[in-house]
């Protein structure tokens, strides 16, 4: 990634919509979204994002429920994980700041014609900032790049205790701190890993991989191996 392209003001992206690149939503309607387990933001909307503190009881779970709205509501358009595909603004590189956030959420509420509905009445508040938490928590890929060969290595480990627990030939325990080992890993890279945007924390393949082995079983395993796979195949 270019170091023009990181520094992309918000400006060209305002007039990316404005002159008509973005690609039409066509009839896709914009999706309602659950927000369970956000707090009631008020009628006034917040003038900066509320959920922005990785260290603040929300983080999470907004960026979760951001992940899903923003999949089943912004992915066809802006593309899958955030990456612009070209022909819509690349919403990664929305800088974390409240002015940034004054855009986002005009262009979210009132739309851009016909090449983007509006979702006022649509979303609630915490709706749309839980997209913005998702969407600048998305990873530098510069950032990241490094790491992809030990997370591959970690990715076919799994697999191969996976294989090894399924033949009968050994059991979750016998790898019990050899997983314990991998989390702490994960973590130290995933605290490494940093965002386009300038938000503190990003949320990396890492990151939720570490989160799933907290979970334990043999599910776990799994869930982690598939997510390292989606998140290394995105990353080619």
């Amino acid at each position: 990634m270019s170091n023009s392209l990181k520094k992309l003001p918000l400006a060209v992206l305002a007039l990316c919509l404005s002159t008509g690149i973005a690609v039409s939503h066509g009839d896709v309607a914009p999706q309602p979204v659950n927000t369970e387990g956000l707090p009631e933001l008020g009628e006034d909307f917040a003038l900066e994002n509320p959920f922005r503190d990785p260290s603040g009881e929300y983080w999470d779970r907004a960026v979760r429920i951001g992940d899903s709205a923003y999949n089943q509501n912004c992915a066809r358009c802006h593309g899958l994980e955030v990456i612009s595909g070209g022909l819509a603004p690349d919403l990664r590189f929305l800088a974390a700041e409240e002015m940034d956030d004054e855009w986002y959420l005009e262009r979210l509420r009132n739309g851009a014609g016909d090449r983007m509905p509006a979702f006022d009445g649509v979303m609630n508040q915490q709706a749309m900032w839980a997209i913005r938490t998702y969407v600048e928590t998305r990873p530098d890929p510069d950032g990241i790049a490094e790491y992809m060969p030990r997370l591959r290595e970690i990715r076919d480990g799994l697999r191969a205790k996976q294989e090894a627990i399924a033949a009968g030939t050994a059991t979750p325990d016998d790898y019990a701190d050899e997983i314990a080992a991998l989390k702490v890993e994960l973590a130290k890279i995933a605290e490494a890993v940093p965002t386009l945007s300038g938000a503190p924390k990003a949320d990396s393949i890492a990151r939720r991989a570490a989160i799933i082995l907290e979970t334990g079983g043999d599910a776990s395993l799994r869930t982690a191996d598939e997510t390292l796979t989606v998140g290394l195949s995105v990353a080619r």
